[in-house]
């Protein structure tokens, strides 16, 4: 069986070229390969989760209650572990910038990849603009400039680092290392503060609601509590994901790519234990079970703050400019593969002189700045973010299923541990965690699901009949179909 880089001429069956599809197709439409190594990757995947140890992880408290959280925490670490390493494997077989979506492509055919790739970029898009809302009250709470949250701010968080994406992705993604080392020395340092103040005690302080199946003081709201708390779990790991968007940017991607997910993986972890355990105990569940900024309220409570509390405050700041700056990177690029191949409107994939996908960038910034100046709902996007996020991981974990049984001969420079039974756990906690988000935000769930519609409708109608053949992702799930046809003619 042929690997990845087989060259043959792709069969007649695979999507036809359109007219313009020709070497200067693709000649308009490229990145500047090799500009991240393995360290760029792995700050790239711990910039995009991050913000999440800062807040919105403890309103999974009000949801489980500490232990049902906790509960969630570790499942869902396991769902990002188990994904990490399948996609690790997936990322060295096609090292391009479709990730999930060049991934679900071989396995699931274009429907496939359409569907995964869609929900990518419902997470990418969407979380940006939530976090822009977050940065927003961050600046007004701190006082920076007089500022108040509002349009003015969100149009400048899109506008200056969106600019510096289309200075280069080596400049902003050293940028985004920088940032996010930052951010990662201050969760440190807080919990190094807050452990001097840790008693348990304050862990299951949050009343019990005695009519709820399974509750005490540590599921103060039963069995349900936790499955509701789980996509609060995800938030100390949602994002990791994105790291093979970058693939197409990377040097060495077969070896980088795997080496950096595990990296990143084991950071969040270590980040999510510390954080978690160093807040909650500090001040107790309840205390900061609802605050913005859970962190600073676990140093300084209802008192005055501290030089530890005001510098956790500004490394929030800085964790969430992280975030931000690495969802928009890894939104244009998967904008920019489904473009090339023609699932969305050609126009978008095109690059500049720089490599950079400038309309990739600039039209995904414009719908996140309308989002966030039109409603201010950061948590209603957020939440809209979790719902595409879930599908996709169920689709790439089901890809990973899919080409182990259906390709066992295909070339794996890096193989998952533990092989189908690895994704088949990510598979199964991921649909456990789509069907979680209809417990926390129907009206986001639904919503999502409309967008989902929306774009599904065009596909079927319109963008499946045009898409391009010579783009890689596209010529990598042909070169299966020529596979299966030469078994079939035998």
């Amino acid at each position: 069986m042929a690997d990845s880089t087989d060259s043959r001429t792709p069969p007649t069956s695979a999507a036809p070229a359109s007219p313009d599809a020709d070497a200067g197709y693709l000649q308009r439409r490229t990145l500047r390969r090799g500009s991240a190594g393995w360290l760029l990757l792995t700050g790239l995947g711990v910039a995009y989760v991050v913000s999440g140890d800062f807040s919105g992880w403890n309103i999974g408290l009000a949801e489980g209650g500490f232990g049902g959280l906790a509960i969630a925490t570790l499942l869902m670490g396991v769902m990002y572990a188990c994904l990490v390493f399948s996609l690790a494997e997936l990322s060295a077989i096609l090292p391009t910038a479709g990730g999930g979506y060049g991934f679900a492509r071989r396995a699931l055919g274009t429907w496939g990849g359409f569907l995964t790739g869609t929900a990518i970029l419902i997470e990418y898009i969407l979380a940006p603009a939530a976090i822009s809302i977050f940065i927003g009250d961050y600046v007004e709470s701190l006082g920076l400039f007089g500022l108040t949250a509002g349009w003015p701010v969100y149009l400048a968080c899109f506008a200056v680092f969106i600019g510096i994406h289309l200075w280069g992705v080596g400049e902003a993604l050293r940028f985004s290392l920088v940032v996010t080392a930052i951010a990662v020395a201050a969760l440190l340092i807080f919990a190094v503060g807050a452990f001097t103040e840790f008693g348990t005690d304050g862990l299951n302080d949050i009343p019990v609601d005695k009519e709820a199946f399974g509750a005490n003081s540590w599921l103060p709201f039963g069995l349900l509590g936790i499955w509701a708390a789980f996509p609060f779990g995800m938030w100390f790991f949602l994002g990791v994901e994105g790291v093979p968007l970058a693939a197409e940017e990377a040097k060495d991607p077969v070896r980088s790519m795997p080496r950096a997910l595990a990296i990143s993986m084991a950071v969040l972890a270590l980040l999510a234990l510390v954080t978690f355990f160093a807040a909650t105990g500090a001040r107790g569940s309840a205390a900061v079970q609802d605050a913005g900024n859970p962190l600073v309220v676990a140093l300084q409570g209802d008192g005055d703050p501290t030089p530890l509390s005001r510098f956790v405050n500004y490394a929030g700041l800085a964790g969430l400019v992280a975030s931000f700056f690495s969802l928009i990177y890894a939104g244009s690029r998967q904008l920019f593969a489904l473009s090339r191949a023609g699932y969305l409107p050609r126009f978008l994939s095109l690059t500049s002189r720089r490599k950079a996908p400038y309309l990739g960038l600039l039209i995904p910034g414009a719908i996140g700045f309308a989002l966030a100046a039109g409603t201010g709902d950061g948590a209603r996007m957020l939440n809209i973010a979790v719902f595409g996020a879930t599908i996709s991981y169920a689709l790439m974990a089901l890809s990973h299923m899919v080409l182990r049984r259906r390709e066992p001969g295909l070339h794996r420079p890096y193989r998952t541990p533990g092989g189908v039974l690895t994704s088949s756990v990510a598979f199964a906690l991921a649909l456990s965690a789509l069907v979680a988000t209809f417990l926390v935000d129907k009206d986001a769930a639904f919503i999502a699901l409309a967008v989902y519609g929306v774009a599904l409708a065009y596909f079927a109608f319109y963008s499946r009949h045009r898409l391009v053949a010579t783009a890689p992702e596209e010529e990598f799930a042909a070169l299966a179909e020529a596979e299966a046809e030469l078994e079939r003619d035998r």
